[in-house]
């Protein structure tokens, strides 16, 4: 029954509970996001693993950014893992020097727009540039693409938006901040459902707590591809 459109997220403290939840979704899933959070918990042994021995796909959000030799040497030592998405910064400069560093592996390199837990005021705190939040999600996205970038992350809401773009064509968008009805929101603030992000031009959603804070945790996820399996 699984579809690797659907990402889960394994923001658990560490790789017991992330191989824990695994086994509890079983088959129902096969592509798993392992991010900055359980980095110190085991979380590329668990990436490992979960590749090597269970055949899923992994999705390592480190959200590099650095200085483009230090981006590339990270991203060469990342690649030898053989695992499928790696997302960086999408400041052209850190595309690029990621590109470099996967370069003759399948690792697919995701630059970050905007992160979905951010509105506008969170962008004014930061200093960033007066702007529609929109406009600068698709900049930032066009500018990442340009760059090499396989792909972008992006909230649901501008899923549409950025798949217009003539620079996104042939190229991934994958979703967080997705929601399925009912769900709370957390600290996501551009939010969709499970099957309005696909509708609108994603190609994978990633679901983390209303899944694995589920009572059933397989049941919830089921309940999610059931809702995009007509999409």
């Amino acid at each position: 029954m699984s579809d690797d459109r659907l990402i889960v997220a394994l923001d658990v403290p560490n790789a017991l509970s992330g191989l824990q939840l695994t086994e509890k979704l079983g088959d129902a899933v096969s592509f798993y996001k392992i991010g900055l959070g359980m980095l110190t918990g085991g979380g590329m042994a668990l990436a490992n693993e979960l590749k090597e021995e269970h055949g899923k796909r992994i999705f390592l959000d480190m959200k590099l950014f650095d200085i483009g030799a230090t981006v590339e040497a990270a991203v060469r030592g990342l690649a030898q893992f053989n695992l499928d998405f790696l997302t960086v910064h999408g400041d052209p400069h850190v595309v690029r020097a990621a590109k470099e560093g996967a370069a003759g592996k399948d690792l697919k390199i995701l630059g970050v727009t905007i992160l979905t837990s951010l509105d506008r005021a969170d962008l004014d705190a930061s200093l960033i540039k007066p702007g529609d939040m929109q406009e600068l999600v698709l900049e930032r996205a066009a500018k990442a693409l340009e760059a090499g970038a396989d792909g972008v992350i992006a909230s649901p809401q501008e899923a549409a938006l950025i798949r217009a773009l003539p620079e996104a064509e042939g190229r991934l968008i994958v979703t967080p901040g997705v929601r399925p009805a009912g769900a709370a929101l957390g600290d996501q603030k551009r939010v969709a459902t499970p099957a309005s992000a696909l509708a609108d031009g994603a190609d994978h959603i990633v679901v983390g707590r209303p899944i694995w804070q589920a009572e059933d945790p397989r049941n919830a996820a089921e309940a999610v591809l059931n809702e995009i399996k007509s999409i």
